[in-house]
């Protein structure tokens, strides 16, 4: 006689998974499930004590529990990647929680029920919203708004009450006018920093010229032995490559970046790219040396300068904790006169853009890298902007927005200089 025991079948994949997953977040407060999910689990209320963090990304959901305030302690919620068509509107009635992301979903209806009030970061890319609620000026814990790549004609006026807002993305929606997309109120917003508006219809021109008329040279993908990648961002990957410039001569070293073609959490890849080409050549940007032109697949790319050797991010990109600021690593000391060329560097490199008509956006030390001299160059365009042409008062807002971003990575950089004083004299033009 057999033990039935021993014949029992398999659990399902998912049940197995959801199983390990819930054992996991007991212990550390984060429950992660990525299983082809079209019912939220009951199981998670068991965590209902302890969970902080929900990631729910990459499931089939397309609704949440009404009793989900149950998780009285969550934080964070992410359910990107599903097939929501409006924001839940439970998750206000849920009083920790802080973060939200919904990226690339179908959400269409944002209503003012579903914004948790200790909102401090909103992540809503890639989806198909026309219109925000008025009662989103209530979040004024807001530091964080994302929403590139959705069908907005215009930004609630409420917005003008997030007086916390640090970080903003509405390119690739549909604002006809640079005053629907940036109204006096958002852009007298006293802590903004990073701005992305690229890729909307009343900019369309204007990046459509800066491709046409680059003075760059085109480089054909036969001149171009790709080889080892040298990394991956949201918009494209980056190899390096050698250039055979002219027939008989040495290949030179560069870098390929191809664009992914698909919306990023900034903006449009065709906008970084239109970007890239504008801001022309200064010694602390990376620098551009042609746009591809024949390849395969008909894929848009650029050569760009090799960063040299003796190079490294001054930091990492913002976390969770941290939210709109980067994160260094830990002991990381710059002497004065490293943290001073740093800073110069960069508040020349920043005037040399405005100078050609172009908002950074993004001015991070995630985004800058550094030798042990302190020469540094920045790149990664793409929450970069055009300056709205003819209109002096935006553009002024504009340039105000990217020197204080400017100002914060100057006091990052005194944070962890032998004579933070030594600073003082950059950060006052800021």
């Amino acid at each position: 006689m057999h033990d039935p025991a021993t014949h029992l079948p398999n659990p399902p994949p998912a049940a197995a998974l959801i199983d390990e997953a819930l054992r996991v977040a007991a212990r550390t407060g984060r429950l992660d499930l990525s299983c082809g999910l079209s019912e939220f689990p009951r199981e998670v209320f068991a965590l209902a004590d302890t969970l902080e963090v929900l990631n729910l990304s990459g499931n089939a959901l397309r609704s949440l529990p009404d009793d989900l305030p149950r998780l009285h302690r969550l934080r964070v919620l992410f359910g990107s990647d599903n097939q929501f068509t409006e924001l839940p509107e439970v998750l206000g009635r849920c009083p920790q929680l802080e973060m939200v992301g919904f990226k690339a979903n179908q959400i269409e209806r944002v209503s003012g029920a579903a914004l948790a009030p200790a909102l401090r970061w909103l992540i809503l890319t890639d989806n198909r919203i026309a219109e925000l609620p008025e009662r989103i000026g209530a979040c004024t814990r807001l530091q964080k708004l994302m929403l590139a790549g959705n069908h907005l004609r215009r930004l609630p006026a409420g917005l003008a009450a997030c007086r916390r807002l640090e970080l903003l993305r509405i390119a690739a929606n549909r604002f006809e006018s640079v005053a629907d997309a940036l109204p006096d109120g958002v852009l007298a917003l006293p802590q903004l920093a990073w701005l992305a508006h690229a890729g909307n219809p009343y900019g369309e021109e204007r990046e459509a010229q800066a491709l046409d008329a680059s003075p760059i040279a085109n480089v054909g993908w036969a001149d171009l032995q790709l080889g080892a990648p040298l990394g991956e961002g949201a918009s494209g990957f980056i190899h390096h490559a050698l250039w055979q410039r002219a027939p008989g001569e040495p290949p030179q070293g560069v870098a390929v970046k191809l664009f992914k073609g698909a919306i990023t959490s900034d903006g449009l890849p065709r906008s970084e790219m239109a970007a890239c080409i504008a801001a022309g050549t200064h010694d602390n940007l990376v620098g551009v040396e042609g746009r591809i032109a024949g390849h395969p697949q008909s894929a848009q790319g650029l050569v760009l300068r090799l960063i040299p050797d003796g190079h490294r991010n001054l930091a990492g990109p913002p976390s969770l904790a941290s939210c709109t600021r980067d994160v260094y690593a830990d002991g990381l000391r710059l002497s004065t006169a490293q943290a001073l060329r740093i800073a110069h560097g960069m508040a020349s490199a920043l005037a040399h853009l405005h100078r050609q008509g172009l908002a950074h956006g993004d001015l991070y030390a995630h985004n800058i890298v550094i030798n042990d001299d302190g020469d540094s160059l920045l790149g990664d365009f793409g929450a970069a902007s055009f300056m709205p042409h003819g209109d002096a008062p935006r553009t002024a807002a504009l340039q105000r927005i990217d020197r204080r971003a400017l100002a914060h990575l100057i006091d990052e950089l005194a944070q962890r200089c032998d004579e933070p004083g030594a600073l003082d004299g950059v950060r006052a033009g800021c």
